[in-house]
C-alpha cells in the first residue's frame, strides 16, 4: 500500500502513465465512469481550500465512488485536541483512500506513518503539494507536448509556496530544463530546492529580481501569490504582496508560445484583463487536476489491492539524539510523534527530519 508525499514519489514513468491516463479519462469518460464503484475517499482539510479538496471530491464522483469530507476543523475532533495521527487511524476505519491538507509541514508523513489506507498529500505548510504539480505537469504536456529543454520561470512567493518547490522537484528531473526564479530576497527558493534541482544534473537555475527583464525568454511563467498565511508579520506582507504584478503591458514582453500557469488563488498578483490572453492557461490547469487526481487515485487504489501490505515512502531512523530546528514541522506542535530522521543522501553523516526535510539539529 502507497501513499504520496512527494511528486518525486512518483517516477517519470508513472507520471507519464498518470499523464497518459488522464488523457483517455477526457476522451472517453463512460469508460471510466463505474471505476471505483463501492471506493469512499475521505477529505481532511485541516486549512481552506476550494480547488483541491472540490477536485479530489468531484474525480471520485467522477469515477463512480463516495466521498466522506472534513473542510473545517473547528466542527471535528481535532478541536478538543486530537492528532492527526489519532484522526487518520480512526478515519482509515472508514474510507480507502484520504486526501489531507494541514497547515504544518511534515504533516502528510505523519498521517502515513499512522495510517491503514492510501494518503494523499493536499498539502503540508509550505513543504509540499504533489498533486498541485500533476496538475501543472499535465497542463504543460498539453500545452508543449514536452519537458525537457523548457525554461521555466517562477515568480513570487518562492520561500513559501510548496507549489512551486514541488514543481522543480518534478522538473529538475528532465533534459535540459533552466529554471528562472523571480522574487523578492525575502522571498527566494530555499537553497535546498535549489541544490536539488543542482544535483540532478539535467537543471541550471538562476535566481533573479526582475520580472520584465526576464518574461520574454520563458516558455512557461508560474506565478504565485504571496501568502498572506504563511508571514509572521503582517508589517513584512504588507510591504511585500504587490512585488510583483502580471498584466497586458508584461505579456506584451513574453514570447507568442509562452504560457502563464497559477495555483491560483489569485489576489492582484495577475490582472484580470489578461484572463482572455490565450497564453493564459490557469483555469484550464484547474481542470487538468481534477484529471490527474483522478488517475492517481484510481493507481493508488488498484496498487492497495493487489498488494495491501503498509509500506514507508521513506526508510527512517530513529531519533539518535536530533531534533528538527523548523519550527513550523508537525513535531514542533503536537505530542507523541516520533522524532525519526533519513540520512541526506548528498551530506552522508549528516541527517534530515522524515516529516519536513529541513536538516536536523
Amino acid at each position: 500500500m502507497r501513499s504520496i508525499v512527494d511528486i518525486t514519489d512518483l517516477s517519470k514513468e508513472e507520471i507519464q502513465e498518470l499523464i497518459d491516463t488522464a488523457l483517455d479519462m477526457i476522451e472517453h469518460p463512460a469508460k471510466y465512469a463505474r471505476a471505483c464503484e463501492g471506493k469512499k475517499l475521505a477529505t481532511l482539510f485541516f486549512e481552506p481550500s476550494t480547488r483541491t479538496r472540490m477536485s479530489f471530491e468531484a474525480a471520485m464522483y467522477e469515477l463512480g465512488g463516495h466521498v466522506l469530507t472534513m473542510s473545517d476543523p473547528a466542527t471535528s475532533s481535532v478541536s478538543k485536541g486530537e492528532t492527526v495521527g489519532d484522526t487518520v487511524r480512526v478515519v482509515s476505519n472508514y474510507a480507502d483512500i484520504i486526501a489531507m491538507r494541514h497547515p504544518k509541514e511534515g504533516a502528510a508523513y505523519a498521517a502515513i506513518r499512522k495510517s491503514t489506507v492510501p494518503v494523499i498529500n493536499a498539502g503540508d505548510g509550505g513543504h509540499c503539494h504533489p498533486t498541485q504539480t500533476t496538475a501543472d505537469l499535465l497542463t504543460i504536456y498539453r500545452e508543449k507536448g514536452r519537458f525537457d529543454g523548457l525554461t521555466v520561470g517562477m515568480c513570487g512567493d518562492l520561500k513559501n509556496g510548496r507549489t512551486v518547490h514541488s514543481l522543480v522537484n518534478a522538473l529538475a528531473r528532465y533534459d535540459n530544463v533552466k529554471f528562472v526564479f523571480i522574487s523578492p530576497e525575502e522571498l527566494r527558493m530555499p537553497r535546498y530546492v535549489i541544490e536539488n534541482a543542482l544535483a540532478s544534473g539535467n537543471a541550471v537555475c538562476e535566481e533573479v529580481s526582475s520580472l520584465e527583464d526576464n518574461i520574454g525568454k520563458l516558455d512557461i511563467l508560474y506565478m504565485t501569490r504571496i501568502q498572506r498565511e504563511r508571514f509572521d508579520s503582517p508589517e513584512e506582507y504588507e510591504r511585500l504582496k504587490d512585488s510583483y504584478v502580471l498584466d497586458a503591458r508584461k505579456m506584451a514582453l513574453a514570447k507568442p508560445d509562452c504560457r502563464v500557469l497559477h495555483p491560483l488563488p489569485r489576489v492582484n498578483e495577475i490582472s484580470v484583463e489578461v484572463d482572455d490572453d490565450p497564453r493564459a492557461v490557469y483555469f484550464e490547469q484547474t481542470r487538468n487536476g481534477k484529471y490527474m487526481r483522478m488517475a492517481l487515485m484510481l493507481k493508488l487504489l488498484e496498487e492497495a489491492r493487489k498488494d495491501p501490505a503498509k509500506w514507508e515512502t521513506h526508510s527512517p531512523a530513529a531519533a539518535k539524539d536530533l531534533k528538527c530546528r523548523n519550527p513550523r514541522c508537525i513535531c514542533a506542535f503536537e505530542n507523541g510523534i516520533e522524532h525519526v530522521f533519513t540520512e541526506d543522501p548528498k551530506n552522508p553523516g549528516h541527517f534530515l527530519c522524515a516529516y519536513c526535510e529541513t536538516p536536523a539539529e
